[in-house]
């Protein structure tokens, strides 16, 4: 991210406001634009360089150009460590990785075995997708990646092989709602699974804390840029590693209910028509369109239910913070995505 680049002036948090849901949503579809993954590598420098200039102060004004580094440097880059986030596990790549996962669970008729697989291959993405983008203030280690990997793996199977057995016992209850309850099974499990993920995995975060950050005036910003002086963390708070998972888990699930209530839904009612009745074979590309369709959209939605920098008062906070936030009171750190 451009906060990891050169430069002590600092660049707009975005050409939207982001203190409007809308406004989010529309710097969440930047980050998640699928067109950022195809910059090459001389291309991220070039937006790099050209951020860098105007941290320097050698661009005076934010110009299209200059927007479109911050998107492309956004998009690609982790704002606590500056790398590059592996190409599969970014935002701007998510809706194509969860593409083949999601159309697996969502596939009609899976047996046991099928379901089994496809849940552990979604809680592998997931694992992957939330270590790569966490707050990297306070890292998980290998023994606690696999601890978590193996919980989050048992709990979405244990969902959904309980699920698929209860549904057709279910008594009471039409052919027809027995089938939309069947196809939404693989929701339940991917919901509450996903959910847990995020909280196994940035479990760390919550047991030590993560970086706050006082909220700085532009008095205060424009002495920084002077000086060169960097900005000191003001210590690791447990509550705000608390707000940060906690949102994170909440934009998953927001994620994945229309993603895997949507297509399922319609495909049913699909299913029925002559049309496809006739060509079995459509019902694959089908299921995968609308699946693609659905997250374009769904995406952007979720991940601007909450800012990625949040500000909140230091009194909200543990004790030793209440007398150190900046702005009105308030400290900032990084969610995560």
């Amino acid at each position: 991210m451009s906060t990891s680049l050169p430069g002590n002036r600092d660049l707009p948090a975005s050409q939207y406001d982001l203190t409007t849901y809308w406004g989010r949503v529309r710097h969440a579809a930047d980050i998640s634009d699928p067109r950022t993954l195809f910059v090459s590598s001389s291309g991220l420098e070039q937006a790099k360089n050209l951020i860098s200039s105007y941290k320097q102060n050698h661009v005076p004004v934010m110009t299209p150009d200059l927007w479109r580094a911050k998107k492309v440097v956004d998009a690609t880059l982790h704002p606590d460590t500056g790398s590059p986030v592996f190409l599969p596990f970014r935002m701007s790549s998510f809706v194509l990785s969860n593409l083949i996962v999601t159309g697996g669970m969502l596939t009609p008729g899976l047996q046991t075995t099928g379901t089994l697989l496809w849940q552990i291959a979604n809680q592998s993405l997931n694992v992957a997708i939330n270590n790569a983008n966490a707050n990297k203030s306070t890292p998980l280690s290998m023994s606690q990646m696999a601890k978590s990997y193996l919980m989050a793996v048992s709990a979405s199977c244990s969902v959904a092989l309980g699920l698929n057995a209860l549904v057709p016992r279910l008594r009471g209850i039409s052919p027809n709602a027995k089938l939309i309850m069947g196809r939404l099974v693989p929701f339940a499990a991917v919901s509450s699974a996903s959910a847990l993920n995020v909280f196994l995995m940035r479990g760390e975060e919550i047991r030590q804390g993560i970086d706050v950050y006082p909220v700085l005036s532009e008095a205060e910003k424009k002495k920084r840029e002077e000086t060169g002086e960097p900005l000191e963390s003001l210590g690791k708070s447990k509550k705000a590693a608390t707000i940060a998972v906690g949102e994170t888990a909440i934009s998953r699930v927001l994620n994945a209910t229309p993603i895997m209530v949507i297509p399922p839904l319609v495909l049913v009612r699909l299913e029925k028509t002559a049309w496809l009745q006739a060509r079995p074979r459509m019902v694959l590309p089908l299921n995968l369109g609308l699946i693609l369709a659905t997250s374009i959209f769904a995406l952007p939605l979720a991940l601007g239910a909450f800012p990625q920098r949040q500000a909140i008062g230091a009194s909200s906070l543990e004790e030793e913070f209440w007398n150190k936030g900046g702005v009105n009171g308030q400290v900032e750190f990084n969610r995560g995505m």
